[in-house]
């Protein structure tokens, strides 16, 4: 798939774990600059799916424009090619009105799509579902054995339990005779940005997952869920973080104190695995959440990107936290 890169300024990108405060410092930098904000958060592409995942509502967006919030039913699946048309025509769409984009959002495959060149292999339902029947009598890590002799580079990106990567690699490998992981961003930049990434403590995020998990059950979580079940929902929106624990409340298989347990638990996890997602990428600028001049420190960056100024991320002087720890 080839997309032409925007023409316009860099797209100020804030990424980084969860609970760290990406849509509050996006809202505040499109204020400063002008620019409207472009989601770059998979499950905030659905409606309904307000509470679990910390969607801004309508009047905490301070009238700013958001793109690419509330655009598909739950039932809906949404592929990584789809999101990119979609996110690229919100940019072209705003630098035409002379408009500023702030992208934000911790969904990692979908902040390369949105940045960095990236193919899109097809598909074979009959390969893929003859994957599937292997995973189901084989396991996950016979297949995963497989994708390490054809593919060590791929194999090592993806864990051994990861059978929805493991199928998908080996049936691109099946389809192109090529390695699947040929077909990765590389960090190269197709649509020019500066990336602003979000650290934190790790003791501290963890005391700020909790207090967001008790938030949103307080909310109405459980009841967001009642409403999407009745309604019907995909398999994406069934295993969301949050959700999936909801379900288990609402079945009878967990007390709600296990819930938001079986709910913080499962974020902290998701924040780990985004840390290492992002933590990859050498043109991440980090900055401290906590830092109580962020908004003016990420200005700065954004001045500094914009002027030819901001030399590699590697090259900044305060080195990010490690969540590993």
């Amino acid at each position: 798939m080839t997309v032409s890169p925007p023409a316009g300024p860099l797209v100020v990108t804030v990424v980084g774990p969860t609970a760290t405060g990406k849509s509050d410092l996006a809202l505040e930098l499109a204020l400063a600059l002008g620019g409207e904000v472009v989601n770059a958060d998979a499950l905030q592409l659905y409606r309904g799916m307000d509470i679990g995942t910390a969607k801004l509502a309508p009047d905490e967006r301070r009238g700013v424009p958001h793109h690419l919030l509330d655009v598909l039913d739950p039932a809906q699946e949404a592929s990584v090619a789809d999101y990119q048309r979609w996110a690229r025509a919100a940019i072209d769409d705003c630098h035409a009105r002379g408009r500023r984009v702030v992208a934000a959002g911790g969904s990692g495959l979908y902040v390369r799509a949105l940045l960095d060149h990236m193919e899109f292999p097809g598909t074979d339902a009959q390969v893929r579902a003859g994957l599937e029947d292997r995973v189901e009598a084989e396991g996950s890590r016979a297949l995963h054995d497989e994708l390490a002799r054809l593919d060590p580079e791929a194999a090592a990106a993806i864990g051994p339990r990861n059978a929805r990567r493991i199928v998908r690699a080996l049936e691109v490998i099946a389809l192109t005779g090529r390695p699947y992981s040929s077909a990765l961003p590389q960090h190269v930049y197709e649509v020019p940005a500066v990336q602003i990434g979000l650290d934190c403590d790790r003791a501290l995020l963890d005391e700020r997952i909790a207090a967001r998990t008790d938030r949103m059950y307080d909310a109405g979580l459980v009841e967001e869920v009642e409403r999407l079940v009745a309604h019907g929902w995909g398999r994406t929106a069934a295993r969301a973080v949050g959700y999936a624990e909801a379900v288990g409340l609402l079945r009878g298989e967990l007390t709600p104190d296990e819930a938001r347990a079986a709910t913080s638990a499962g974020t902290r996890r998701l924040a780990r695995k985004q840390m290492g997602w992002f933590g990859r990428d050498p043109r991440v600028h980090w900055l401290d959440a906590q830092d109580p001049d962020l908004v003016a420190r990420a200005l700065a960056l954004v001045a500094r990107a914009d002027r030819g100024e901001l030399g590699p991320a590697t090259d900044d002087p305060a080195p990010r936290r490690s969540l590993g720890s």
